[in-house]
C-alpha cells in the first residue's frame, strides 16, 4: 500500500513538472515564426509555384493526333465487318508545333528569375516579420517590467496603507492624510491592472505573428539587448527587396526579347495515313503550316513588353532608394535611442532612487509630510517607467537597425 501511495505521488510530481511551459526565448520564437507564420508560410508557397514555373516554361508542345472519316453513304452506309472492311475512308495524322526564335529557352531564362525574385520575396517577407516579431518581443519585455513595477508600487502603498490605519488609530496621523494614501493606493493598483491588461494584449499580439491559435502562457525569456553604436551604411544591392527587384528586370528583358521573337513564324508539320475501303489501299501525306502576318504582327505584345521593362528598371530605382532612407533612418532612430536611454540610466534613475529612498526614511522620521512623500514616490514611478520605455525603444531601434542591414536566413 505504501509502495502504491509512493507511485502515485511521483507520477503527480511528474505530471506537474511536464505541464510547466518553459520560458520562451527569442531564438525559439525566431524558429517557430519560420515554421508557423502565415505570411512566411504564403511566401513559401510562392515560392514553390515559381519554381514549378521553370518546369511548365521549358516544356516543349505535345503533338496532337487526330482521326477523321468520310465518304459515308446514307444509302449503304458503313457496311459490316471490322473497322479497316467498312465502306468510308479513314485518317490517321499526327501533327507537331516547331517552335522558333529561341523562345522555349527565353520562357525558361524568364521563369527562372522570377523563382529568383520570388526567393528574394520570401527571404524580404522573413526580414519584415522578424522585424515585427523582434518589435511584439520588446513590447512584451517593456509590458512585462511595467506590470512588474507597478505591482511593486501597488505592494508598497498596500503596506504602508495598513502602517497609516495603525497611525490613525494611535492618533499619530489626520484622517485627510490617510485618505490621500488610499486614494494613492488605489490610483496604484488601478495602473497595475492595467499593466496587465497590456500584457496580455502584447503576448497575444505575439502569439498572432507565431501562428499560435491562443496566447501562450510563457514569459519571454531573455534581457534587455546590449548597446551597441551602429555602423556606417551598407552596400545595400544584396537586401532581399533589391535582389527581388533587380531579378524582375532580368525577367521583363527575358519577356521583351520573347516579344521580339513573336515574328519569328512557328512551323506546324504533321504527318498521315489515309486507307480507302473497302477495297485495300493506303496513301501518306505530310502537311506543313505557318501562321501569315497580315492583320497583326505582335505590336501590342512587344510595346507592352518594353513598358514592363521601363517599369521594372524604376520599381528597382525606387526600391533601392527606399532601402537607403529605411537604413538612414534606423541608424539615426538608433544612434537617438542609445542617447537617450544612457542619459537616463546614468543620470535621471539614480538620482531618482535616491530622492526616493531619503524620502521615505524622513516620512517616516516625520521630517517631511505626505505630500513631500507621494512626490517623490510618483517621480521615482515616473523615471523607473520612462527607462523601461527607453529601453524598448532602443531595443526595437537595434531590431530596425539590424533589419535593414542584416539579410541572412537560418531556417
Amino acid at each position: 500500500m505504501l509502495s502504491l501511495f509512493r507511485l502515485l505521488l511521483l507520477t503527480l510530481c511528474f505530471s506537474s513538472v511536464t505541464t510547466v511551459a518553459a520560458p520562451l526565448t527569442l531564438q525559439q520564437a525566431e524558429n517557430q515564426l519560420l515554421q508557423s507564420n502565415h505570411a512566411i508560410l504564403a511566401a513559401r508557397r510562392a515560392l514553390e509555384g515559381a519554381t514549378a514555373d521553370i518546369t511548365i516554361a521549358g516544356q516543349a508542345p505535345n503533338p496532337t493526333v487526330s482521326y477523321s472519316t468520310t465518304d459515308i453513304s446514307r444509302r449503304d452506309g458503313v457496311g459490316g465487318g471490322s473497322l479497316p472492311h467498312k465502306r468510308m475512308d479513314q485518317t490517321v495524322g499526327i501533327q507537331q508545333q516547331i517552335e522558333r526564335g529561341d523562345r522555349r529557352e527565353l520562357r525558361r531564362n524568364s521563369a527562372t528569375a522570377l523563382e529568383l525574385a520570388a526567393r528574394a520575396d520570401y527571404a524580404e517577407v522573413c526580414r519584415q516579420q522578424r522585424l515585427l516579431l523582434h518589435q511584439a518581443w520588446f513590447d512584451l519585455l517593456a509590458t512585462s517590467e511595467r506590470k512588474r513595477l507597478l505591482l511593486e508600487t501597488a505592494s508598497l502603498y498596500q503596506r504602508g496603507l495598513a502602517a497609516t490605519e495603525l497611525r490613525l488609530k494611535l492618533g499619530d496621523v489626520s484622517r485627510v492624510e490617510a485618505s490621500r494614501l488610499r486614494i494613492e493606493a488605489l490610483r496604484a493598483e488601478n495602473d497595475a491592472r492595467l499593466a496587465s491588461a497590456d500584457q496580455e494584449k502584447a503576448l497575444a499580439r505575439l502569439s498572432l505573428l507565431l501562428g499560435s491559435p491562443t496566447a501562450q502562457p510563457v514569459e519571454p525569456a531573455s534581457e534587455w539587448p546590449a548597446i551597441q553604436s551602429p555602423e556606417k551604411s551598407l552596400a545595400l544591392e544584396g537586401r532581399p527587396d533589391v535582389r527581388a527587384a533587380a531579378s524582375r528586370i532580368e525577367s521583363s528583358e527575358r519577356k521583351r526579347s520573347i516579344a521580339r521573337s513573336l515574328t519569328t513564324r512557328d512551323l506546324t508539320v504533321g504527318a498521315q495515313v489515309e486507307r480507302f475501303g473497302p477495297a485495300p489501299g493506303v496513301t501518306y501525306g505530310i502537311s506543313i503550316a505557318m501562321p501569315l502576318f497580315v492583320r497583326y504582327g505582335f505590336e501590342g505584345e512587344q510595346a507592352r513588353a518594353e513598358a514592363e521593362y521601363s517599369a521594372a528598371i524604376e520599381e528597382r530605382e525606387r526600391t533601392l532608394r527606399t532601402a537607403y532612407t529605411e537604413t538612414e533612418q534606423a541608424r539615426a532612430d538608433l544612434a537617438a535611442a542609445i542617447e537617450r536611454l544612457q542619459r537616463i540610466e546614468s543620470d535621471a534613475l539614480p538620482q531618482a532612487r535616491e530622492v526616493g529612498a531619503a524620502s521615505e526614511l524622513a516620512y517616516r522620521k516625520g521630517a517631511i509630510g505626505l505630500t513631500d512623500l507621494l512626490d517623490a514616490r510618483r517621480t521615482l514611478r515616473a523615471v523607473e517607467l520612462e527607462v523601461v520605455a527607453a529601453r524598448a525603444d532602443h531595443a526595437k531601434a537595434r531590431a530596425a537597425w539590424l533589419a535593414a542591414t542584416q539579410w541572412e536566413i537560418s531556417e
